[in-house]
């Protein structure tokens, strides 16, 4: 037999508590019914009956389970690149408390959706870097988000491109011989100085790779800090903003079948983009036997139940006058 609940401190617990509340019961009965005959046999059958339903109750309560069938489970798997845009313009403060730290957090309850599925990790400007492979560590994963800053990458602008490119070789060279789904979640604000984005959107459709991209920042725009002041801009002396840039993200996401997500002052949409990965068929990355025996608590809650009633409208008398 197997337990679903197998905590014996709480079971032991509530029999402790039973059996101090019954013997304050009987100390009590006793006391007012002295002087009177009590039969003490009718007594004992009475607290055999809710002892016997009090037992059945916390047996039902730790989730009995019998049977020793098994099934096979097919777990499916996916291979997820994210690709973190960590250029000077990450760092604005447009969305709270910056662009960057609400990625991290947001990446973050993202990993908790696919801990079946290997997740690696490119961070990018205009070079792209691959900070963590494809893993299925969510632990190492986490440690990596959690290092994610402008500083590890030359602050020279934005090339989606360099990402992408990255992401697709890794694919390619992956000598993984299990069949997934295969895809990149792009992150940036969109700002887009480098080559043309036709070609490695032809390449991951060659792939069968989707992007999917998320925007982060608003209209508005948003000051970069530096050291103790903020970036100005040279033309105007004033601090430079930096602003959401839609258009590319939306172009590269819609070129290889993926989605655009958006995260700004009007959308949070990353349950969205979680949501567009989960309905992706992934391949075959597992199968295991797993035990199929089904609970049984219904059956000693029933008995319990039909104590407990005969407890009530049967009562057996204690006292004859």
């Amino acid at each position: 037999m197997i337990w679903a609940y197998p905590d014996i401190k709480l079971t032991l617990l509530l029999a402790g508590i039973f059996i101090l509340l019954y013997l304050l019961y009987l100390s009590r009965f006793w006391s007012i019914n002295r002087k009177l005959k009590v039969e003490k046999q009718r007594l004992f059958t009475k607290l055999v009956i809710r002892s016997l339903y009090f037992i059945l109750l916390l047996i039902a309560f730790a989730g009995p389970s019998i049977g020793d069938s098994f099934k096979e489970v097919k777990e499916e798997g996916k291979d997820i690149f994210i690709a973190v845009d960590l250029s000077q313009s990450m760092i604005a403060t447009d969305i709270a408390p910056t662009r960057l730290q609400r990625i991290q957090f947001e990446l973050k309850e993202l990993l908790k959706s696919f801990p079946s599925d290997r997740i690696g990790l490119i961070i990018f400007s205009t070079e792209s870097f691959l900070q963590l492979p494809l893993t299925y560590d969510q632990a190492v994963a986490n440690l990596y988000i959690d290092g994610l800053s402008i500083g590890l990458v030359p602050n020279l602008g934005t090339d989606l491109s360099t990402p992408l490119r990255m992401a697709l070789e890794r694919f390619q060279n992956d000598q993984s011989q299990e069949k997934k789904s295969r895809s990149v979640v792009l992150i940036s604000d969109g700002e887009h100085f480098g080559e043309d984005l036709d070609g490695i959107a032809e390449e991951l459709v060659d792939q069968g790779i989707k992007v999917f991209a998320v925007g982060i920042g608003t209209d508005r725009g948003g000051e970069m800090a530096r050291g103790n002041g903020l970036v100005l801009d040279p033309d105007t002396g004033k601090p430079a903003l930096t602003k959401l840039n839609r258009e590319p993200l939306q172009y590269i996401a819609a070129e290889t079948g993926g989605q655009y997500f958006e995260i700004s002052d009007q959308a949070q949409e990353m349950g969205g983009l979680i949501s567009a990965i989960e309905t992706l068929e992934g391949g075959i990355s597992t199968t295991r036997m797993v035990e199929a025996s089904s609970n049984k608590y219904f059956y000693f809650l029933l008995a319990a139940l039909a104590l407990a009633l005969v407890d009530m409208i049967l009562p057996i008398k204690t006292i004859k006058l």
